[in-house]
């Protein structure tokens, strides 16, 4: 383990915490160092998850992209709150984030968008995510439909594709150590800071 990740050291800062456990993932993980689990909920409390991938974070959240009609989608304009969570097994590792979601800007979401590999962004206008498929030829001729409509790279967003940004109120930092008396360190928001601890693992 690292000088800067000896969990007896905690930062102030939980995006700093968060971009020195990520820039670590990116040497040491196989996969997809960005993948994450987003867990939502119904009003009614029903929950749900997936794993999707981050697309964005700094001091104001943490940023993902979708069909704003899908499952997901639908349940967080009844219940604008998410869980997100970090594996990385290369590291024994686990960030767990908690908070309010709210709608990226247009201009982020045209940006992201235009990003995107064509056939990714062609995707996005022949899936009615989350709704029922009757066939997987189906899904194809809708791609070839939207391919000829938009038959070089402008290919605009969907009103109904954008992001959302988990505006966090608390993280949990935790490393695997031996014997399971695991480290977890606790970042709460407290005003315009942080609150920060340690619980029992």
């Amino acid at each position: 383990m690292s000088e800067t990740t000896h969990p007896s050291e905690t930062l102030t800062d939980p995006f700093r915490h968060f971009s020195q456990w990520f820039a670590e993932a990116q040497r040491t993980e196989p996969g997809d160092v960005n993948a994450m689990t987003v867990a939502t909920a119904t009003q009614a409390g029903i929950p749900s998850a997936r794993i999707v991938l981050l697309k964005g974070w700094d001091s104001h959240g943490f940023v993902f992209y979708t069909n704003k009609g899908s499952r997901k989608g639908d349940e967080l304009a009844a219940n604008p709150h998410a869980a997100l969570l970090f594996h990385w097994k290369s590291l024994s590792r686990q960030i767990r984030i908690e908070g309010a979601v709210h709608d990226v800007t247009d201009a982020e979401a045209d940006a992201y968008f235009a990003s995107r590999a064509r056939i990714s962004r062609l995707g996005a206008w022949a899936s009615i995510q989350s709704r029922p498929l009757a066939s997987r030829e189906l899904l194809t001729q809708r791609l070839a439909e939207f391919d000829a409509r938009y038959p070089d790279e402008t290919v605009p967003r969907p009103p109904y594709w954008s992001g959302y940004r988990v505006v966090p109120s608390r993280l949990e930092f935790w490393q695997d150590m031996p014997f399971r008396l695991h480290d977890r360190i606790i970042y709460t928001r407290a005003g315009d800071g942080w609150s920060i601890g340690r619980i029992y693992p």
